[in-house]
């Protein structure tokens, strides 16, 4: 018995939303409106747009790199490809193999492969990244992937180790133990800011042996070696790289909230205002309602920055100096 339109299987009533985004999209690029080189909506802008899955959004660029007419950029996300013409007429997809783009496992490089996978990770979170879906983004069997990394936790190694390749630590290091520190939680919070899903993906219970991740290692035990013994200058560096890494876990963590919800957190927190005055109504915490009522302007740099000069002056205490004092002398 054939089944109803009002009667569709969620995989095809997912099937449905899917192609009626993408023939939008399509129409969009054939009109012009997104031209070669626009970004086209990430899979977090679909789920908030359109009010989809997650699985639906990647579904839906998915569909438009089979035929050829978005493509990965790494650094900026999925955009119209330069070669895409007008737009074709929705058809079934064919079985058998998908005919490769020009250049296919010949032009396949580590370097490549690790790039798009960024990429896909930069634009739509780390669980975008399958080695299928950059066969797809490099126009590649997925199996030719293999010849260059060895999986999935192999691509992933490589992936973190190129982030960390991106943002070298200074040549000549400042003077003092506390202006090396410094230097060494900003970098490591600006390559979290630039690649939000480097921060989960790294542990500090099981770490990653990360060959370009290694000297943000050596140069903290370096800036405190002789004024710490040894085990607890590890420690320290621990203490560090976790501070940055736990705050550097928010950005994705507000990404994904901000696609699921469709509100930024300033509108998230509008909707919890009536809540949350019930609760002050009960004259417990007079101190907190005092707070809400003039209002905070919350930034996550600055709250970063705060975290950071504490734990360097909790650092101070330990090496006999004043908190906040400018160090000297550090080797």
């Amino acid at each position: 018995m054939e089944q109803s339109s009002t009667e569709q299987s969620p995989g095809e009533q997912r099937a449905s939303r899917s192609g009626r985004i993408v023939a939008e999209l399509r129409q969009r690029i054939a009109t012009g409106e997104l031209a070669p080189g626009d970004r086209v909506p990430s899979t977090r802008e679909i789920t908030r747009r359109w009010g989809v899955a997650m699985a639906t959004a990647t579904k839906v660029l998915t569909q438009l790199r089979h035929e050829g007419l978005v493509r990965a950029v790494p650094g900026v996300g999925t955009v119209v490809a330069t070669d895409a013409g007008p737009a074709p007429r929705p058809t079934a997809r064919p079985s058998g193999p998908r005919p490769r783009r020009r250049g296919g496992d010949e032009e396949a490089t580590s370097d490549r492969i690790v790039a798009t996978a960024i990429a896909v990770a930069d634009a739509e979170g780390l669980a975008a990244v399958s080695m299928r879906r950059v066969a797809a983004e490099l126009g590649m069997a997925t199996m030719s992937l293999y010849r260059h990394v060895a999986g999935k936790e192999d691509l992933l190694a490589q992936m973190m180790d190129a982030a960390f390749s991106e943002r070298p630590l200074p040549d000549d290091p400042p003077e003092g133990w506390r202006a090396r520190l410094e230097v060494a939680a900003r970098t490591l919070w600006a390559m979290f800011r630039r690649h939000p899903w480097l921060a989960p993906a790294l542990s500090a219970t099981r770490p990653q042996p990360i060959p370009n991740g290694i000297p943000f290692t050596e140069w903290v035990l370096g800036s405190l070696d002789g004024l710490l013994d040894l085990q607890t200058t590890l420690t320290a560096h621990i203490a560090l790289f976790n501070y940055v890494r736990g705050h550097a876990i928010n950005i994705e963590s507000e990404a994904e909230a901000e696609a699921l919800s469709g509100m930024d957190a300033e509108e998230w927190m509008d909707t919890q205002e009536p809540e949350l005055w019930k609760i002050f109504a009960t004259g417990r915490f007079p101190i907190f309602e005092r707070l809400a009522t003039e209002g905070y302007d919350f930034d996550l740099d600055d709250v970063f920055d705060f975290g950071l000069q504490r734990f360097l002056d909790g650092i101070a205490a330990l090496v006999g100096e004043a908190p906040g004092a400018v160090s000297g002398g550090a080797r």
